[in-house]
């Protein structure tokens, strides 16, 4: 009796090869040795120990058992021809065009179903509901504080006649008569097999003579659904909320799909966000600008007084820490404010008042102490026109407030 090779060794990986590595490594060595292209003699033995490593090392479980345990461990279960190699390779494995088709599709080529679920062609296996897409729009306010919506949806659910079984006849199920149960349709171009889903039964490899009048044979009906989706806060356009299993329905008993619900964060008419950050315009009077003062200025939590000092320029920004957003889901501190100062000018003045404000032009008039530009002047010097500015803004003000 001959001696096992490492299931390791014969596929030319490594022990901590990934499963997309031992994968490549299959599907090289059989389209090499796989017996409708390969003549010699011994390509059937090596096909067989190809395909007996390729059984456990591409299941994780068996692949950790033999890893534990060596070729004990997992006995019996990597022989995946049932039966002795008879040179067509026309038992349970299939022609090499079966093979590499369900290799490119992601289904097992050694029987049932794959790991992803997926079904060989001709099966009922249950099969997953797509998955839903919404756009759920919030205000600002909203999005960071966070909110539950209720929606109306409307998707595919299980046939409550038939259960999902496209009938309520079992008997009127039948092999299709086209495909012969298989679900495909292989046609032969000398060397190469060219595979197609069968149309008579879309795959599914039978066909139903007495469908259910209610789903008409699909098994899923559609039907209208209030949902509820609870958005955490800090939320940011583009991010989702997942609520599992409200999409459309699987089919034969398989799971339904999820809603994926995105977000999108309508304008606010006074915040701009970036990030966790906020930023906002504060418009002041030109007085307070020059004399500083106290300003209300908005926050998402109402409004707040903030000190203003003498001289405030247009595009001067202060900071209110921790005024913006707490992000979702994260230990992340929570954002800041930015606020910038937009000096505010005077409009439909009085005479009296445009009187005052060319007396105001006229005492700065040359006076650089008095510019926003000035760095390091003597104000003292300048007391006799400092005096008339004061005496300008300050009746300038008390004119405005009548």
């Amino acid at each position: 009796m001959a001696t096992k090779r490492d299931y390791y060794e014969v596929l030319g990986v490594k022990r901590d090869a990934s499963e997309d590595d031992i994968k490549r490594a299959f599907k090289r060595l059989a389209i090499k040795y796989h017996p409708d292209r390969n003549k010699d003699a011994d390509a059937g033995e090596k096909f067989r120990e190809i395909n007996e490593a390729y059984q456990v090392l591409s299941d994780p479980q068996k692949r950790q058992a033999y890893d534990a345990g060596g070729f004990d461990a997992v006995e019996g279960q990597g022989q995946g021809f049932g039966g002795g190699f008879s040179g067509g390779f026309d038992g349970d494995f299939g022609s090499f065009a079966d093979i590499f088709g369900s290799i490119f599709t992601g289904e097992s080529p050694f029987g049932g179903a794959a790991r992803g679920g997926r079904r060989r062609p001709g099966g009922r296996a249950p099969t997953r509901g797509s998955d839903v897409r919404i756009v759920i729009r919030l205000t600002l306010e909203e999005a960071v504080r966070g909110i539950t919506k209720e929606i109306r949806l409307k998707t595919l659910v299980t046939c409550p006649d038939c259960h999902g079984e496209g009938t309520t006849d079992p008997s009127s199920r039948k092999q299709c008569p086209q495909c012969h149960g298989q679900g495909v349709i292989i046609q032969q171009n000398g060397f190469f097999s060219v595979q197609r889903t069968c149309d008579r039964c879309n795959g599914e490899g039978t066909i139903l003579t007495k469908p259910c009048a209610k789903c008409h044979g699909d098994g899923r009906v559609q039907e209208s659904r209030t949902v509820k989706i609870n958005i955490p806060a800090g939320l940011d356009t583009g991010q989702y909320v997942v609520v599992p299993h409200m999409g459309q329905a699987g089919r034969h008993g398989g799971e339904a799909g999820d809603l994926l619900a995105t977000i999108e964060v309508l304008p606010h008419k006074l915040f701009r966000r970036d990030g966790d950050d906020l930023y906002c315009e504060v418009p002041i009077s030109f007085a307070t600008a020059a004399l500083g003062g106290k300003v209300t200025v908005p926050t998402l939590d109402g409004k707040l007084a903030v000190t203003v000092e003498p001289g405030t320029q247009t595009g001067t920004t202060f900071r209110l820490a921790k005024k913006g957003i707490k992000a979702a889901m994260s230990n992340r501190p929570q954002g800041n404010l930015y606020c910038t100062v937009v000096v505010e000018t005077p409009v439909n003045l009085t005479d009296y008042q445009k009187d005052l404000l060319h007396k105001l032009e006229q005492s700065l008039d040359g006076d650089e102490q008095n510019s926003s530009k000035a760095k390091g002047k003597d104000a003292s010097s300048h007391k006799p026109l400092w005096k008339s500015f004061a005496d300008s803004v300050s009746d300038f003000i008390d004119n405005m407030k009548k």
